[in-house]
């Protein structure tokens, strides 16, 4: 019997060596990355069964990657493996196509479950969250997945790269559009969400973790 492919990505160098040690003798472990856009082109490249993401990821977070991977490589499987134990959190990553959801403070004890409840075809989420009784996950979740996106993926996407400290340019080279473009989204989004300025922006992509604070 064939092993599972894994691709890990995860921002952190050391944390990503660990979890590669610690599942290589299961599973093979054909790729890791360190960025958000890194890891789409990896998995096409790649065609892995199971990605293992961070939420927090530079360049394109781990939310809107897997938005993306569902649309390219619907058959491939998404668990997040974050510190986040928020369940409004899980509730989004399960409503963008995630199979699973772990905490990284317990994954040496729950991260093989995880994969083995994924691989047979069904959905893995922490105990920490999914007790008692799954309500608070699942309120979470039926709460997340009635509530309009306020921002388009792409808005999601260019808010991210300008909040990290990307020039419009910059911005638009790697999205592969123009700077008038990127200008576009950016007061656009300012006028959709009813903010004053670009500082506020930025404290609006810090507050719904399409960008993590910096420090």
């Amino acid at each position: 019997m064939s092993r599972a492919r894994l691709l890990i990505a995860d921002d952190h160098a050391i944390l990503l060596d660990a979890f590669k040690r610690l599942l290589e003798p299961e599973y093979d472990v054909v790729g890791v990355v360190t960025e958000g856009r890194a890891l789409l082109q990896a998995a096409e490249a790649l065609k892995p069964d199971v990605i293992l993401t961070d939420i927090s990821m530079p360049g394109l977070n781990g939310l809107d990657a897997a938005e993306h991977l569902r649309a390219r490589l619907p058959g491939v499987k998404v668990i997040f493996l974050t510190v986040c134990e928020d369940p409004e959190v899980a509730a989004e990553a399960i409503r963008r196509g995630a199979a699973g959801y772990v905490l990284k403070k317990s994954a040496s004890s729950e991260l093989f479950e995880g994969l083995r409840e994924v691989l047979a075809g069904r959905r893995y989420v922490t105990p920490v969250l999914a007790q008692p009784s799954t309500s608070v996950f699942v309120t979470a979740a039926e709460r997340s997945s009635r509530a309009v996106p306020e921002l388009s993926l792409r808005q999601r996407e260019v808010l991210q790269l300008l909040a990290e400290g990307r020039s419009m340019k910059e911005a638009a080279d790697i999205l592969g559009v123009t700077p008038r473009a990127i200008a576009f989204h950016k007061y656009g989004m300012i006028e959709q969400l009813g903010l004053r300025n670009g500082a506020e922006l930025i404290q609006y992509a810090v507050a719904r973790r399409i960008v993590s604070p910096r420090g």
